[in-house]
């Protein structure tokens, strides 16, 4: 078993083995319910191929940068949508600085163009016709940067750590904004792990069931480590259930959704031309179903979600 890549994948100082890597499935959005419905529950994704319009998510994306140029982080002379890193010898504002990166990226959280984003109205009116209702978009929504060579990545876990007290009938979207090619580190997802996020669910379930309401929603209650994530090592993780992380080049346009039990991390960006990889995480569901209400305010890096 090989890999399609001629890159070594690194994620949080671990590179990943050829053998743990494999291709995610792209799928045309522009299919029957029943079809995406049953691809979605066999694989517990969906990569829905140019279901956004490309100008636009690259319109977002030269807005996000050009706000972000005050900062330092972009690269003089670029233009935004390129999203050239500066260079990590440039020295940042400090902290308390109203032009900190992440100040920026807090007020661009509540921005009403990046709500507006969130909710173009292909992405809304895919969620209806999946949900079969009208949908509720969580208020909680991240946009994430990622410098070259920033060997912190995102730990693999499964969603629903994080949204215990509300319906677990609910779809992350991941929408790369931008090209995002491998070599830029976007999300990897472990090959037919949607069952065993069930799994690992209920036995968490099963086990914090003495414990008050509070504790039992946390992703961080006594029976859990310290961060949500499951294990640093993709590799360690791969060969408990003997599969592979998927990974692919993103295209802007494009937006995966998975359900709340798949297992996903990401990789680190290490783009040779210096660009910064952009991306929003959001949350739907029908709105009649429960809504976790600690998912009822805007993202901020402290909230510990």
């Amino acid at each position: 078993m090989g890999t399609f890549l001629d890159m070594p994948l690194v994620s949080n100082g671990y590179t990943l083995a050829p053998a743990r890597i494999g291709r995610l499935q792209p799928t045309n959005p522009h299919q029957s319910r029943a079809a995406l419905y049953e691809q979605f529950n066999a694989q517990g994704y969906l990569w829905l191929k140019g279901i956004l319009d490309r100008d636009t998510v690259l319109a977002f994306r030269a807005r996000v940068f050009e706000a972000m140029r005050e900062t330092g982080l972009v690269a003089s002379g670029t233009a935004g949508v390129e999203g050239i890193y500066a260079g990590d010898n440039l020295p940042l504002p400090d902290p308390m600085s109203v032009v900190h990166p992440n100040k920026i990226l807090m007020e661009m959280a509540r921005w009403a163009a990046f709500e507006a984003f969130c909710l173009a109205e292909p992405i809304w009116r895919f969620y209806e016709m999946f949900f079969e209702g009208a949908v509720y978009l969580h208020k909680r929504k991240i946009l994430r940067y990622t410098k070259p060579n920033d060997p912190n990545c995102t730990g693999p876990h499964y969603d629903l750590v994080y949204l215990r007290g509300g319906t677990d009938r609910i779809c992350t979207s991941w929408i790369p904004i931008g090209d995002t090619p491998v070599a830029m580190g976007g999300l990897v997802y472990l090959e037919g792990s949607d069952r065993w996020g069930r799994e690992l669910e209920a036995e968490s379930a099963r086990s914090s069931a003495d414990l008050p309401l509070e504790e039992r929603i946390s992703a961080y209650h006594k029976h859990m480590n310290a961060t949500g994530w499951m294990d640093k090592d993709l590799n360690a993780l791969a060969q408990r259930i003997d599969s592979r992380w998927l990974a692919s080049d993103y295209e802007a346009g494009d937006m995966v959704i998975h359900s709340p039990f798949m297992i996903h991390a990401s990789t680190m960006n290490e783009d040779a031309g210096g660009r910064m990889r952009l991306s929003a995480d959001i949350r739907y569901q029908l709105v009649r179903d429960e809504i976790d209400v600690r998912w009822a305010n805007h993202w901020s890096l402290d909230d510990m979600l």
